[in-house]
């Protein structure tokens, strides 16, 4: 026989075994309670002189888990605070990314039906449902971690499941510093054009760390302001701001009510007097509505998905036009006076994540974006100061703030 299929049919005989046990007890068991039953019923089976002390010690917590715990053999990954992202590609296939490196887990659901168990669990928690109608989950748990699922009918290879863990502890621009992630002198121009009020873009790829560094740079807000956050999933951990409002899109409810997403969010936060906007990020025809709030006085901060700052600019025009049919001469002209500044980050082999580039819009020459490079990352230096200077120095300058 198979020693895999030997395990799976062991543990699923021993968990319905301990289930049926537990309802004796009318539900009245804790976890201590739980885990004898589970010792007791592995124990008394004939099969378990077939496995060593510790591989029946691996089966009982593993049958804990499922009986007991919403993610089942995931909670142990759930536990461990070096592992940030947690992948499931169907059944049997679980990575993890452990302190910026790409790992497989070596566990795995018994049943892809262990596995779909799980996944509903999650949305029920978050009063979500996924099945065949509704194949897609994208929700946020109470303690933040952000869930991906996607349903049998469109994963081909079984359930797919993504949890983006919430760090306990945020990282700092000293941390990023100690890291080599970006230089002193570069922090520092950072947090005076902040403070100064300039509208910020952080560009990247996925998981190059933009939300990340989006709720380091927002550190650099002057604690007097008035900040409006507005996220697609709520993610940012504003520290030290003290007047701030915090608004969460919601998708619309099985019957197609209730939706609220982010341009509408965008458009309330102008009637609630903010000096700072802070949206999470741009997808789509939100940008028009962040770009015109940046260009009426309200100074701003956001991400967006690219590959270089040339790439976000591109398709912030994209994102634009998903909104309104204007020129495109009229749609740079509302980039490049929305924007100020684009940093952006990500991903080095070997070396982790970086700022690549800190660049000044600087308006349009000839319908092109003038894109003045302040902070440029070299393979052999690292990143480096460009020696130019920026160009828009009057928040500077209002500010009383000199670089």
């Amino acid at each position: 026989m198979n020693y895999k299929c030997d395990v799976r049919k062991l543990k699923g005989d021993i968990t319905i075994a301990v289930r049926n046990r537990i309802n004796e007890y009318d539900g009245m068991t804790d976890d201590k309670t739980v885990m004898n039953i589970i010792t007791e019923i592995l124990l008394s089976d004939k099969r378990s002189v077939c496995f060593s002390p510790s591989e029946l010690s691996d089966i009982a917590r593993n049958i804990f888990y499922a009986i007991r715990c919403d993610l089942g053999v995931l909670t142990p990954l759930m536990e461990e605070k070096e592992i940030t992202e947690i992948m499931v590609n169907g059944a049997n296939d679980i990575y993890i990314e452990r302190s910026g490196h790409m790992e497989k887990s070596g566990l795995s659901f018994d049943s892809t039906e262990e596995l779909e168990d799980v996944i509903r669990r999650i949305a029920a928690g978050v009063h979500r449902e996924i099945n065949e109608m509704v194949p897609i989950l994208d929700a946020r748990l109470e303690n933040g971690d952000r869930i991906n699922a996607v349903y049998k009918n469109v994963a081909l290879g079984g359930p797919v499941l993504s949890i983006r863990k919430f760090p306990q502890t945020a990282l700092t621009m000293e941390k990023l510093i100690s890291l080599g992630s970006i230089t002193e002198e570069a922090a520092l121009f950072l947090q005076k054009t902040v403070a100064a009020g300039y509208n910020f873009f952080i560009s990247g790829g996925t998981s190059s760390g933009k939300t990340t560094f989006l709720n380091i740079l927002s550190e650099y807000i002057p604690k007097k302001e008035r900040i409006v956050v507005i996220e697609d999933s709520a993610e940012l951990q504003l520290r030290g701001a003290e007047n701030i409002v915090r608004l969460e899109c919601r998708n619309a409810n099985t019957h197609g009510k209730g939706e609220v997403n982010m341009e509408s969010l965008i458009k309330t936060s102008l009637r609630m007097r903010p000096d700072r906007i802070v949206v999470g990020e741009v997808r789509g025809g939100e940008c028009a509505e962040m770009l015109q709030a940046m260009n009426t006085g309200h100074s701003g901060m956001s991400t967006g998905h690219a590959n270089s700052i040339e790439g976000m600019l591109r398709r912030l025009e994209a994102m634009y036009l998903q909104k309104v049919s204007f020129p495109i001469e009229a749609i740079k002209e509302q980039i490049a006076q929305g924007i100020d500044i684009i940093v952006h980050l990500g991903r080095i082999s070997g070396k982790g994540r970086k700022v690549l580039e800190i660049a000044e819009i600087g308006g349009l020459s000839e319908n092109k974006f003038v894109i003045n490079s302040i902070f440029n990352y070299e393979f052999d230096k690292g990143l480096t100061a460009t020696g130019n200077s920026i160009v828009k120095t009057e928040k500077l300058k209002f500010a009383g703030v000199e670089l």
